[in-house]
């Protein structure tokens, strides 16, 4: 596995790894698809101003990505606490490859001086929970009946972790 600093032209292999993440679960709450520009557009965005946007790489193909933003971006405030994103595509769950990019950003967040990192994971979602608990994150907050995906509602449980 490489791990390296995205560029627009990942963006088609991460929209290809997000798709069954939005058809098929709620690991993210959202049901639409994100187009290959808007992709690209927001790798650039995030890299632009200081964040970090990684994939992993497995003989030259993008098995996953990890990035964070400002948690509730717009609200100074909230400067020094950032929000993550970490998925893979199935062939490379259970490969440690989630562990080292969740690290890596975490460890970026940290040298540009945040305070605290946040997932916001659906509450039935027990493996992203021991998955982020094996990291060092507690949960600190739910919001009962959130989200809405297939026809039900959902718990959005926050995990964070002090950098």
């Amino acid at each position: 596995m490489t791990l390296r600093t995205a560029t627009p032209a990942d963006a088609a292999a991460i929209k290809a790894i997000m798709k069954p993440v939005i058809e098929q679960t709620t690991a993210s709450f959202s049901s639409e698809q994100r187009s290959v520009d808007d992709w690209a557009s927001l790798i650039e965005a995030r890299l632009a101003s200081g964040r970090a946007f990684y994939v992993a790489e497995v003989d030259g193909v993008v098995a996953g990505y990890a990035s964070y933003e400002q948690f509730r971006p717009g609200n100074n405030g909230y400067r020094h606490t950032m929000e993550h994103s970490v998925y893979l595509s199935d062939a490379a769950q259970g490969r440690g490859f989630g562990r080292i990019l969740l690290i890596t950003i975490e460890e970026h967040a940290r040298e540009a001086g945040h305070k605290s990192m946040i997932g916001v994971i659906d509450a039935d979602n027990t493996a992203s929970i021991a998955f982020h608990e094996a990291l060092g994150y507690k949960e600190v907050g739910r919001i009962p009946q959130s989200g809405y995906k297939f026809d039900r509602w959902l718990d959005a449980l926050f995990m964070q972790k002090n950098l």
